[in-house]
């Protein structure tokens, strides 16, 4: 009898963490950028950094944009979240060199684009963002920077002058080993629509809005 000899194949290690895939020239109609792509190896993301200039080591300045469809792309009035992606692109525009961190996997805050637009309809029967994703079972925000952080440090760039309301990225940076060397406001005027999402984000979630003081007059 013949016995047959099994071999043991060992597989290769899984990657893990975020891989530079392509450089590509990006014009807009703010200016001209590259979009440098990434591999997200732990969750299988695609992700996206928009490079305008030559942006150096230190100090850069840098917006880390949280994926909104409804904003982004629909000019949804809900969020300021399209037009704080403009204003980010215009400053690093004006500013000579910048970079924007394009997240996906970040909508609704982590939660995703069915479990947002279900805690919008909560929001239109008189719950708070804060409240709708708990009444949904869902986590108040479920975002990671890890990925960020490897992008950047990537990139090249050890710190960054960062263009946010949400003490949270600041703290995450830091982390991850981005030095944050100044947090610069991207302040969107409030509109009627927007007002109480704005609000409940400053008053539970710790953003810094002081611009909303001005406009009380607002329901």
């Amino acid at each position: 009898m013949t016995e047959k000899i099994g071999v043991l194949v060992k597989k290769p290690a899984q990657r893990t963490g975020v891989e530079r895939i392509v450089n590509a020239p990006l014009p807009t109609v703010y200016g001209e950028f590259r979009a440098v792509g990434y591999l997200d190896h732990d969750r299988g993301d695609e992700q996206v950094a928009l490079v305008h200039g030559d942006i150096g080591a230190e100090g850069v300045l840098t917006r880390l944009h949280s994926e909104c469809l409804t904003g982004d792309a629909f000019g949804s009035q809900h969020c300021e979240c399209g037009d704080q992606l403009a204003s980010a692109l215009r400053a690093v525009v004006a500013e000579g060199a910048g970079i924007v961190v394009y997240l996906r996997g970040h909508e609704g805050r982590g939660i995703g684009l069915l479990g947002k637009l279900r805690a919008m309809a909560l929001q239109a029967e008189g719950l708070d963002t804060v409240e709708a994703n708990l009444a949904l079972g869902l986590p108040v925000d479920a975002r990671d920077y890890g990925v960020a952080a490897g992008m950047l440090h990537d990139l090249g760039v050890n710190s960054v002058r960062l263009m946010s309301n949400n003490p949270r990225k600041r703290e995450a940076l830091v982390r991850h080993g981005i030095e944050v060397a100044e947090t610069v406001p991207l302040l969107i005027p409030p509109s009627e629509n927007n007002i109480t999402y704005l609000r409940t984000k400053r008053e539970r979630l710790d953003h810094h809005l002081p611009h909303l003081d001005a406009v009380a007059h607002l329901s």
